[in-house]
């Protein structure tokens, strides 16, 4: 996955904090390479553990494609931050598997399970120094592991199939497509030459020789299509319509979807029945993959934060009130979809231990805790009213039947939309036209 520059870490994002290292073992007799073989063998065994223990990993195909796939030769490098998360400029530190005082730390980054950083600023990839970056921002990385194994199961791969695997990153999800699948039918597309060139040439230390091109990654790769199976590594705003009609019979398209703001994802199914009609839903979903290149992103900086804790706006201080009304749980995902598309412009602060949540283009926030007694303490600023807006939005999806999975409809002439329910509790909503350059 590509352009990696979303913000902080939520229940919904892809956190890029480094994960506790895996201990390394006393080294046995047989030679440093035979011991970091093994010492990653075991450690790629305990991923794989810890991923059947909290369900996220079935028996199957990409288990046993992940239990045999060494990350270390895709992602011989990576980095960390050594930095505080509002700390600017930002500091990382770019680790090398082949360094031996390294391998600890890289064993907990390659298999702790979080996201792994493994470009800086768009910079070639293949012979980088290890050692300190400062400033700029990570252009490239490779999904949180748990994320890639669920999607990666509901794809369904199967030997044969040809596969679009669009924003290669790392190249895990490639590899893993040849594991399984096959490398003749699989083409992996990124947009950047840099993450291109080196995920060709650790593939095929692999042994794996998939079609692995540089290209526009929502104009897809037509040339290797059509593909029974196409997945994207980042999140878009509406289903590019290439995908759709790169996609065979029988076929199966998966993409998460976001807005500017990374609070509330979807996650797109499209299938196209063996008599060419294509089919598709709008999944709210828990986690999901980071903003793709070029997309407009939002964020509650650590200024805003400091303010909403202080409890002033830009138009002075906060206003207090008590109501009877809860707002949703986090539960109700299919909610906090809706309103993240009704009601554009908002970020939830998963770090708080309440409901907070801001506007940043206009400054208004608003802050929700329960007193104990059935009643809900709010506080409040700026020019728009958060608390009606979920409120208000709440009403709507009840009406339309409590949806955690929404239609998605393609139009003709390339627009989409969203829908659920009928008569007068549908709710719906267009999604955003493509840019024209």
């Amino acid at each position: 996955m590509t352009d990696t520059t979303a913000d902080g870490p939520g229940p919904n994002t892809e956190s890029t904090a480094p994960p506790h290292p895996v201990p390394a073992e006393p080294a046995p007799p047989g030679g440093e390479g035979v011991h970091s073989d093994a010492v990653a063998a075991t450690a790629r065994a305990a991923m794989v553990a810890r991923l059947a223990g909290t369900g996220e990993l079935r028996p199957g195909p990409v288990r046993e494609a992940l239990l045999a796939l060494p990350r270390e030769v895709l992602i011989p490098q990576a980095y960390v931050r050594r930095s505080r998360p509002d700390e600017t400029p930002p500091r990382w530190d770019l680790l090398d598997w082949s360094v031996p005082e390294d391998r600890e730390e890289m064993l907990g980054v390659l298999y702790g399970g979080d996201s792994v950083l493994i470009q800086h600023g768009g910079e070639p990839i293949v012979g980088r120094k290890r050692g300190l970056r400062s400033g700029g921002a990570m252009t490239s990385m490779s999904t949180v592991t748990g994320v890639t194994a669920v999607l990666l199961q509901q794809l369904d791969l199967r030997p044969g199939q040809r596969m679009l695997d669009v924003g290669t990153g790392a190249g895990v999800t490639a590899a893993t497509a040849c594991h399984v699948c096959g490398d003749a039918g699989v083409v992996t597309l990124d947009r950047d030459p840099h993450v291109v060139a080196a995920a060709r040439d650790r593939l095929a230390a692999l042994g794996y020789t998939p079609t692995v091109v540089t290209g526009n990654g929502e104009d897809g790769w037509p040339e290797g299509g059509p593909y029974d199976r196409v997945f994207a590594s980042y999140a878009v705003p509406r289903v590019p319509t290439a995908w759709v009609d790169q996609l065979a019979s029988g076929g199966l398209l998966l993409a998460h979807m976001t807005t500017a703001s990374p609070s509330w994802p979807g996650l797109a199914v499209v299938t196209r029945a063996p008599d060419g009609r294509v089919a598709a839903e709008l999944r709210a979903v828990e986690f999901a993959h980071r903003a793709g290149h070029g997309m407009d992103r939002i964020y509650l900086s650590a200024a805003f934060r400091k303010r909403i804790t202080r409890g002033g706006g830009s138009e002075g201080g906060a206003r207090t009130f008590r109501s009877r009304q809860a707002p949703p749980p986090d539960a109700a995902r299919g909610m906090w979809l809706a309103l993240d598309h009704l009601c554009p412009g908002l970020v939830r602060h998963w770090g708080a231990e309440h409901l907070v949540i801001g506007a940043p283009h206009c400054g208004s926030w608003m802050t929700a805790r329960p007193d104990g007694s059935g009643v809900w303490s709010v506080r409040a600023a700026g020019p728009r009213d958060i608390w009606s807006e979920i409120q208000e939005t709440a009403a709507r999806w009840r009406a339309a039947g409590e949806p955690a999975v929404y239609q998605l409809h393609f139009e003709p002439g390339g627009g989409q939309w969203v829908s659920a329910g009928s008569g007068s509790g549908a709710l719906s909503w267009q999604l955003p036209t493509p840019r024209t350059t």
